[in-house]
């Protein structure tokens, strides 16, 4: 049956010598993987490029229950991006942002909500004209809200953040896995923080580095087989 739906591109591989299978997670169906055919030849119906990290689509699919592996019949822009594929830092960021949602999404059912976070999580990426430098900080303790393991802020007070329990404390966890100032302060600031204040909020290059990289563990303590991150290496280069 067909069925429309939005969805973001993550990740595509090659199939055969023209054909793809791309990885979306859509707004009704969730994580799909879709057999898209002469994708990679210049006058594709739906050409490899339309399918780059981040960009938003509508679509007409084709579901078949039971099957690993879907078609579309029809998928446009929705909108197109204008700045992310232009701009190196957004480039960088949405290709970070990319590999993480791939990662935590990998068994992910329908949820709008999730979906529609991400969706205008890229929009303001691509539209804004503020600084981007703490967004992907931002992003990812606002998404880890819908994975089930946001950490509460209201003991916003206390000097230590353990990252197994996601907490702030009193006292330094016996682990090794926790922030201290003045690492916890500006970890508080990025998680109550929006993206349009999120560029308001001063860090030392070296100190989002440390705190990026907490996150990430922080992710690795709660997300299943979450892995390395690839592209965390760019991203620490571009905002030097």
């Amino acid at each position: 049956m067909l069925q429309k739906t939005k969805g973001i591109a993550l990740k595509t591989t090659n199939y055969s010598e023209s054909s793809i299978v791309a990885q979306i997670f859509t707004e009704n169906l969730g994580l799909q993987s879709y057999l898209i055919n002469g994708a990679r030849k210049p006058k594709a119906k739906i050409h490899i490029n339309m399918l780059q990290p981040l960009h938003l689509l509508d679509m007409v699919v084709y579901v078949k229950e039971g099957s690993n592996l879907q078609r579309i019949k029809e998928a446009h822009p929705a909108p197109a991006l204008v700045q992310i594929p232009l701009d190196i830092k957004k480039s960088a960021v949405a290709l970070f942002l990319n590999e993480i949602l791939y990662k935590v999404l990998k068994h992910q059912h329908p949820d709008p909500q999730l979906f529609h976070f991400v969706f205008q999580s890229i929009l303001w990426l691509d539209q804004t004209n503020l600084s981007i430098q703490n967004f992907h900080l931002c992003f990812l303790m606002k998404l880890s809200r819908f994975l089930g393991y946001l950490p509460s802020t209201t003991s916003q007070s206390k000097p230590f953040f353990d990252l197994m329990e996601g907490r702030f404390t009193d006292s330094l966890p016996a682990h090794s896995y926790a922030l201290q100032e003045p690492h916890t302060s500006l970890f508080h600031s990025i998680l109550s923080s929006s993206y349009e204040n999120s560029a308001d909020i001063a860090i030392k290059h070296n100190d989002r580095i440390y705190i990026l990289q907490q996150i990430i563990n922080f992710y690795k303590l709660h997300a299943d087989n979450f892995g390395a991150v690839n592209s965390l290496e760019v991203l620490e280069e571009i905002f030097h």
